[in-house]
Order: C-alpha cells, then sequence, then structure tokens
C-alpha cells in the first residue's frame, strides 16, 4: 500500500443532504417535507410523548408517592468491608474514599453491623448501626461519630 492509494473505510464518510436546491436534488420545493400539515410548518411537530390526541401514557399511568428534598444520602460501609485495613488504624471518611471503599461522600457514612469485624479499629463516621456500635466495641476498638 502506497500514501496515494490510502482511502476511508467503505461508507465511513457520507455527504450531507442539502434541502431546498432544486427539483434536481430530489429534495427541492418542499425540501422533502411534503406539502402542508403540521409537519410542515416552521416550528411544526408534537411534543415529547403526544400520541395523536389519545390519552398519552404519562397521564394514563397513576401517580403515586414524591421525593423527599431534604433526603441525607449516607454511603453505606458494612463491617465486612473493615477488614481490610491494618490493626489499629483510624478509619476516616477520607481514608475510606482514597482507599476506594466508597465511591464518593454524600452526606456522610453510616456503617452498618453486616459481616464480622476481626480487626481492632478506630472507626469515624457520621453515623453507626446499633449492631455495627456493639461489634466494633466487641473487637476491642471504638465507634466515635463525628
Amino acid at each position: 500500500m502506497k500514501l496515494h492509494e490510502l482511502k476511508p473505510a467503505e461508507g465511513s464518510r457520507k455527504e450531507r443532504n442539502r434541502l431546498g436546491r432544486g427539483i434536481g436534488s430530489g429534495n427541492g420545493k418542499t425540501s422533502g417535507k411534503g406539502h402542508k400539515g403540521q409537519n410542515a410548518r416552521s416550528g411544526g411537530g408534537v411534543r415529547p410523548g403526544f400520541e395523536g390526541g389519545q390519552t398519552p401514557l404519562f397521564r394514563r399511568l397513576p401517580k403515586r408517592g414524591f421525593t423527599n428534598i431534604n433526603r441525607k444520602d449516607f454511603a453505606i460501609l458494612n463491617l465486612e468491608d473493615l477488614n481490610r485495613f491494618e490493626e489499629g488504624t483510624e478509619v476516616t471518611p477520607e481514608l475510606l474514599l482514597e482507599t476506594r471503599v466508597i465511591s464518593k461522600l454524600n452526606a456522610g457514612v453510616k456503617v452498618l453491623g453486616n459481616g464480622k469485624l476481626e480487626k481492632k479499629l478506630t472507626v469515624k463516621a457520621h453515623k453507626f448501626s446499633s449492631s455495627a456500635k456493639e461489634a466494633i466495641e466487641a473487637a476491642g476498638g471504638t465507634a466515635e461519630v463525628i
């Protein structure tokens, strides 16, 4: 193959369709929009979700519940996730982020009592479940609320 023989892959390059450029182009006069009607007009067409006058899906379905705008979303951490740290480590939210145990802090960190803790750790978090607090203290560590 030589430089002058290079050409793009078949079908990778396509010329854009130039509308309203005469009868010979196949898209002259009405520019492919047909004659009159809602879709032929400037700014025409129907809104998203419109079903031709039939009651649209979003109106047929029941609306239930609500979203609490004051909800605090905590990053969840189980006891079993803490076993990766060395004995006697001070586990802080910053350390958890750094070691990628949690992906983002959100409103804070909540430690739940799922799994078994085998090491003595100082855990600093925003919230603890009662079972998690008991398990940390049973392992000889401390649970500090930030």
